[in-house]
């Protein structure tokens, strides 16, 4: 049985962080350094630019009671899909039983705002709930709640954050706000500009949203090189490098009118060679779409991502240790703890996660093993739930997914194995190309056979299988010539009839 899900420390410091950003026409690429190392990398294309955040004014196409969701057109290829949890009104009353029927029907124009990314044949993932992140909060302008991040543990802090924030807010205001992490070292002053920019903000779209026509984009969410700040800068960024003049100083404009800690720590990149050559990213970008990673010690992780989930096989490779067997694993297991966490970050794997640790004999090693995943998984940004061991010695987890995979972003499915990951070996496709002359010598007559293939397929048949291409001539009564075609691999051929 799996244990109940086991709390992420809030408090294990950052390590210090260097943000690279390097723009050009077709994409902006931003990479997170943590000591030096790759820890996470987000990229944005122009013409593909990622929606979660975007609101949209879109029109119920179906609305499904058995499911208890509808999807929802709003200008993209495919519907979307609202499901009844994220409507607005299930969410401020969740422990009352609502019917999606009630609430829409087909054709009715809706306020939505995308929360997940399409991802390989979903549709986009919408709520009604709007909210709009700024800085220090985040507005909820549908609701009147005042939340506080949870990575603000203290008590006595949380009061004194809403206080402030209370004492800013207009009388006659009713809407909501979540306080986020940044805000316990912001002033009023900064408290304040946030409101006012986020009161704008929500007044500008819902005045579009009025004379917009159906399936209309009301806002769209600030381009990477923005996000930057809003979103990852923190105390513990010492720099921010960008390879762009024009992005310098919009993110310079930027900083200066919301973000004036990273004033100083913006600077333009001017290096001979590329910036993301120059720290090492463009060797690790190319690593991360492999699926084994070495271990410093000698160990390796295999990654093996599905449509269902993710398998992590840890294995200790030609790492022997130094003392005795079960050191040796327990040593491998704790190494193989912080790839894990950098290999979700980096790669951005989301859903579910199974990873199978090799097997420890002494429970104190599971224990410590279990504390030392828990501890380095609490810096990853993205919500992380994690289990225990199950009976069977494998960990469960779970990463929120709102963005396609570094794999499903860089990489399509091979052309020669058709995503399988493996080819048939020559000798399997010699067999089938001889099983189908036999076919066709008995629904036609015909004179000779022409077998196209591959060199390692041809090499094959006048080698090891000479003696079978033989007997199979003799069984048909017609002569097989063979020929190289040079642009198939190894499973294609063809098979003329003379």
């Amino acid at each position: 049985m799996l244990q109940n899900a086991i709390a992420l420390a809030k408090d294990v410091p950052r390590p210090p962080e260097t943000v690279l950003v390097n723009v050009t026409p077709q994409e902006t690429r931003v990479a997170i350094l943590e000591n030096s190392t790759v820890c996470e990398l987000h990229i944005e294309r122009n013409s593909g630019r990622g929606l979660v955040g975007n609101i949209y004014l879109g029109v119920v196409k179906r609305v499904l009671p058995g499911m208890q969701s509808a999807f929802i057109d709003i200008g993209l290829d495919r519907a979307a899909f609202l499901h009844i949890v994220d409507i607005l009104e299930q969410r401020q009353h969740p422990t009352e039983t609502q019917r999606i029927e009630h609430m829409l029907f087909e054709g009715q124009a809706v306020m939505v705002q995308v929360i997940k990314d399409p991802i390989n044949s979903k549709g986009a993932r919408l709520s009604t709930q709007i909210s709009l992140a700024g800085r220090f909060l985040v507005h909820l302008p549908q609701d009147e709640h005042i939340g506080i991040s949870q990575r603000i543990e203290d008590e006595t802090e949380r009061a004194h954050l809403r206080n402030r924030l209370e004492a800013l807010l207009p009388q006659e205001s009713c809407h909501g706000y979540i306080i986020r992490t940044s805000a316990e070292t912001a002033t009023d002053q900064e408290l304040q500009a946030d409101i006012d920019y986020l009161t704008r903000l929500w007044a500008n779209i819902r005045k579009r949203s009025k004379i917009a026509p159906p399936e209309s984009l009301l806002y769209q969410d600030l381009p990477l090189s923005r996000r930057v700040l809003r979103d990852m800068f923190s105390d513990n960024t010492q720099r921010i490098l960008i390879d762009s003049t024009e992005n310098y100083e919009s993110m310079l404009e930027f900083a200066q009118m919301y973000v004036h800690n990273a004033i100083n720590k913006i600077e333009r990149f001017d290096g001979a060679r590329p910036l993301f050559e120059s720290y090492g990213v463009e060797e690790e970008i190319d690593k991360a779409l492999h699926p084994r990673v070495n271990l410093k010690f000698g160990g390796y992780l295999i990654i093996d991502p599905t449509e269902a989930m993710t398998t992590i096989d840890v294995n200790t490779g030609g790492f022997v240790g130094t003392r005795n067997f079960d050191e040796t694993i327990f040593k491998t297991n704790l190494e193989a703890c912080h790839a894990i966490a950098r290999e979700l970050r980096l790669r951005n794997i989301g859903g579910i996660v199974i990873i199978d640790f090799i097997d420890m004999e002494q429970e104190q090693h599971r224990e410590a093993v279990l504390n030392e995943l828990t501890r380095v998984l609490s810096l990853d940004r993205t919500r992380v739930t994690l289990n225990g061991f199950t009976s069977l010695g494998l960990i469960e987890l779970t990463r929120k997914r709102t963005r396609e995979s570094l794999n499903h972003l860089l990489s399509e499915s091979c052309p020669c194995c058709n995503g399988r990951g493996t080819l048939k070996t020559p000798q399997t496709v010699c067999y089938e190309i001889q099983r189908e002359i036999v076919g066709e010598a008995r629904r036609y007559h015909a004179k000779s056979y022409k077998i196209l293939a591959s060199q390692a397929v041809i090499d094959l048949l006048l080698d090891e299988e000479s003696q079978s291409l033989a007997m199979l001539i003799d069984f048909i009564g017609a002569p097989i010539t063979l020929a190289v075609e040079t642009s198939y691999n190894q499973e294609q051929f063809d098979i003329i009839l003379m």
